[in-house]
């Protein structure tokens, strides 16, 4: 890799990394207690509150820092688990043709169900599972679509003669998936993760504003939305701030994972 690529993959990394870093510390780095008022309701920018206050007077940067742990981290989960799953059940579906279609069928009927309606249906019926049943329902969701991905990446590998002469040597199916076929479906993997954790941050954020996962007065994102959409224009910043924080959390861990993914293309050759 020349400087000039490791300057443009880190140009395209960093933000992500600060914004991941400043979202797991941020509640350690929150000048106010979340739910103490600072201010009169709404006010605007000042001393004591630099983004003004919340429909409680509480400070708006102190419950932005504190809100977004929570949403990296079941977000991060979520994108894991869907492109692990994901990723198994598509390199086992090549590998067995009948399972393939099996899965691949599963997931056209799940991929009939809206995200917000599945939303509703897990989180609804299981009334005390909180922010672990948002998680549930956001993998639930998430992993049809990603598995139709991962299987037609790994279809091709899997007919490869290498993959074929490993089968027909006596390899076992975990052997086959985990050492055969994954490590080659690693850029797709990656572009799928980044695919994956937006989606995943969508839902759950989706979830915070219908208020089936987190409750007031904790400090979240999504339910900061909710609260002051009712005075956006006496201070605006109480829903801007934490609406801009959700769009560039998503937007850079998906630029970091494109710039992350080796490269498979063929390069160019100059003829001298």
């Amino acid at each position: 890799m020349t400087p000039r690529t490791w300057a443009t993959t880190a140009l395209r990394v960093l933000p992500a990394a600060f914004l991941l870093c400043l979202a797991l510390a941020g509640p350690w780095l929150a000048p106010h207690a979340i739910d103490a008022p600072v201010a009169a309701p709404y006010a605007e920018p000042g001393a004591d509150a630099v983004l003004g206050g919340d429909q409680l007077g509480r400070d708006v940067l102190s419950r932005l820092l504190a809100g977004g742990r929570d949403l990296v981290l079941s977000s991060l989960l979520v994108a894991v688990l869907v492109t692990g799953g994901a990723a198994a059940l598509g390199a086992i579906g090549a590998l067995r043709p009948r399972v393939g279609r099996l899965v691949e069928q599963l997931a056209d009927v799940l991929m009939l169900l809206p995200a917000v309606l599945g939303i509703l249906l897990v989180t609804l019926s299981w009334p005390d599972g909180g922010r672990l049943a948002v998680i549930a329902a956001a993998v639930a969701l998430g992993v049809p679509y990603a598995v139709r991905l991962a299987a037609g990446a790994a279809a091709p590998v899997a007919a490869s003669g290498y993959v074929e002469a490993a089968a027909a040597g006596g390899e076992r199916l975990w052997y086959l998936v985990l050492r055969e076929v994954l490590p080659n479906l690693r850029a797709t993997l990656l572009a799928l993760f980044g695919l994956r954790f937006v989606a995943a941050v969508y839902l759950v954020a989706t979830a915070g504003f219908l208020q089936v996962g987190p409750q007031p007065p904790a400090a979240d994102w999504a339910l900061m939305i909710r609260e002051n959409s009712s005075g956006i224009l006496l201070n605006p910043w109480a829903v801007v701030a934490p609406s801009a924080a959700i769009g560039l959390l998503a937007l850079s861990v998906n630029l970091a994972a494109a710039a992350l993914a080796p490269q498979t293309g063929r390069k160019a050759v100059t003829v001298l």
